[in-house]
């Protein structure tokens, strides 16, 4: 059997790197994916993706930094599927590199409104419907930035600490609901932005060699992680942050 079968997930910002390869991931496990992004373009094409592959998924357009969107989103769900049991809460932006009297005050509230309102706005509607299907699991997408300072960048590492803070709140609240909730921090994933075209082969060789594998992961690889927390593997897991780093924090 199929380890999410008969479940069904929300997955935020997944027109793209890891929240795709979660959802790719889940729907071949089972899961009926919801999927979310402000890129509607992107978003369709994921969902063409799964269906083509015999998997069910929808896409619902959602600016996370608006509670309304994020309510609206698992009101689709539910519309769509009648239910809601996992949910990975991944949508995330970065900031630009500044020390920290000199940040512009609307890029820091752009991070923190997407980064960690973003993820509590999720929550704040997901739970209620996982309560009503008897129990869940939340994946919140944090970052090895969750745990260690990188200079220039306070305002992500301030989000991301505060949704490893969130995450463990969040499970005390909610464990005698059955609902669990943990935080993935990745190290630093080739994707859309962060590749030898877009930021030079020097930056990549330097980030590389900032993690003990000597290199940088790969969204499959986080997905994999994301999928062992939304199985009932990981039944007796809640409150945990596990880093996906190739020894980052190790270093």
């Amino acid at each position: 059997m199929k380890q999410l079968q008969n479940k069904v997930a929300i997955i935020t910002g997944s027109g793209s790197g890891i929240g795709k390869a979660t959802a790719l991931l889940f729907a071949k496990e089972g899961a009926k994916v919801t999927i979310s992004d402000i890129n509607e373009e992107a978003g369709k094409k994921v969902v063409e993706e799964i269906q083509q592959n015999g998997g069910e998924a929808i896409f619902v357009k959602a600016n996370t930094a608006i509670a309304e969107d994020s309510k609206h989103l698992v009101a689709e769900t539910i519309k769509a599927f009648g239910a809601l049991h996992i949910a990975v809460n991944n949508a995330g932006v970065g900031s630009a590199f500044s020390k920290v009297a000199d940040i512009d005050l609307a890029d820091w509230q752009r991070v923190i409104d997407i980064n960690l309102n973003g993820v509590f706005y999720g929550m704040k509607y997901q739970i209620p419907e996982m309560i009503k299907a008897k129990g869940g699991s939340i994946i919140n997408i944090a970052s090895i930035l969750g745990q260690v300072a990188f200079q220039g960048a306070a305002a992500y590492v301030a989000s991301k600490h505060a949704v490893v803070g969130l995450t463990k709140t969040g499970a005390l609240d909610h464990a005698l609901d059955n609902i669990r909730v943990n935080a993935i921090g990745p190290g630093f994933i080739y994707t859309g932005l962060v590749n030898e075209t877009t930021m030079g082969k020097e930056a990549i060789l330097a980030l590389e060699q900032k993690h003990a594998l000597h290199r940088l992961g790969n969204p499959e690889e986080v997905a994999a992680m994301c999928l062992f927390l939304a199985s009932d593997t990981a039944s007796f897991v809640t409150g945990s942050y596990y880093p996906v780093d190739g020894g980052y924090l190790a270093m």
